[in-house]
């Protein structure tokens, strides 16, 4: 860059595009899809870089709803994480499309700017956050293997830069008893609708004992299907959270208990099984953290005072298996959206909104000129690349 530093070019990139990343927000906000089935959102978000001459790989790590968009053959690999599902009913109520637009601009952002600071830019695009683990099958496939720092942006209703997730294990229950008629014999059959109820009696009783930060919540998906049989069959989903793998362990033994004290009192059997990888807790890297810390506070954005952010974990993230891996961050990035929270049906709608659209492009830039401060910094720059090395070499 001849005449305007790295940091100066990635944030005019941002700018420049900043009405096609809209538009693509705006898109992607406008068909939501759900997991595995983001066939549409995926094709969206190659577009802009697969102009821009990004080298697509379709389907990485072999998830159909994958990608992975690269730039440059620099030694220093930048993952930008680019989410695009969305939850049934209520579409876009977790902002995905704002984190796909963003992390878009941030990958052409640092196109402009890989070749003079040694970058391989790698836009990767990892279906089903919201249930099914993407980024947890992308590793297990390799797809980060070569990734030496892995950055997104996540809507919120606060600016956090260090933001905190907790660790998530969605398991499913299923009872097997008997049928029989309701009224006329009751008492031949085994009823697999009680042995759900004394479940979630057992799990309501056991929330008073819980270690602070463990969560338990569910929905029955198969409750029987005539009121006038006795139901032989139901189905629980639920997730347990911790705010660690540890305390996760502990909390999947304890409902276990009560999952099995369903089946102990009414004579069903039962099994329990993971729907969907295991999610760890977000481990943000300090000095990338810090370096987006600035960067929000440089752009009038009021982050989340440093001692607070470990006590505002924002629900799970299959990011966190990422940053428990290699170095990286999942910032939040502040939506007003009225007073509503995530997955409320009003954040949808505020997530196609004007501060939407602000934070799909402060988010890019926020980030692109964090990874620009790495790769300035000799010292942060060859500490990421040394993990990775021992990582490879691991």
């Amino acid at each position: 860059m001849p005449t305007a530093t790295a940091l100066d070019a990635v944030e005019d990139a941002v700018r420049r595009r900043g009405s096609d990343l809209v538009a693509l927000s705006h898109a992607i906000h406008a068909e939501p899809e759900l997991a595995f089935d983001e066939h549409l959102s995926c094709a969206k978000a190659q577009s802009l870089v697969g102009e821009r001459g990004f080298e697509i790989t379709a389907a990485a790590g072999g998830l159909d709803t994958a990608f992975r968009a690269d730039f440059g053959s620099g030694p220093l690999v930048v993952g930008v994480c680019a989410e695009y599902d969305a939850l049934p009913e209520i579409g876009h109520a977790c902002g995905h499309n704002i984190i796909a637009a963003s992390a878009v601009g941030t990958a052409l952002a640092l196109a402009e700017v890989a070749d003079e600071l040694g970058l391989t830019v790698a836009l990767i695009g990892t279906p089903a956050e919201e249930s099914g683990g993407g980024k947890v099958l992308l590793l297990n496939a390799g797809v980060f293997d070569d990734v030496a720092v892995a950055v997104m942006i996540h809507p919120g209703p606060l600016d956090i830069a260090a933001a905190r997730s907790l660790a998530l294990a969605g398991v499913r229950v299923r009872y097997a008893g008997r049928e029989a008629h309701a009224s006329a014999a009751p008492f031949l059959g085994v009823n697999a609708a009680d042995a759900a109820t004394v479940a979630q009696v057992a799990i309501g009783l056991l929330r008073q004992q819980l270690v602070p930060g463990q969560q338990v919540h569910g929905i029955v998906t198969d409750g029987g299907q005539a009121s006038n049989v006795i139901p032989a069959r139901t189905e629980l989903q639920y997730a347990l959270r911790a705010p660690d793998s540890s305390l996760l362990r502990d909390l999947e033994a304890r409902a276990g208990d009560c999952f099995l004290a369903g089946a102990v009192a009414t004579g069903c059997d039962y099994d329990v099984s993971h729907f969907e990888p295991t999610y760890q807790a977000l481990k943000p890297d300090p000095w990338l953290a810090g370096a987006m810390r600035d960067e929000m506070a440089r752009l009038g954005r009021t982050p989340v005072d440093e001692q607070l952010e470990a006590a505002l974990p924002v629900g799970s993230t299959d990011m966190g298996n990422v940053t428990q891996l290699l170095p990286g961050i999942h910032p939040l990035v502040a939506v007003d959206a009225d007073g509503a929270v995530l997955h409320q049906p009003a954040f949808t709608a505020a997530a196609a909104g004007p501060s939407a659209d602000q934070a799909v492009l402060d988010g890019a830039i926020m980030l692109a000129r964090t990874v620009v401060h790495l790769a300035e910094s000799p010292e942060q720059r060859d500490r990421v690349l040394a993990a990775r090395e021992l990582r490879a070499a691991s």
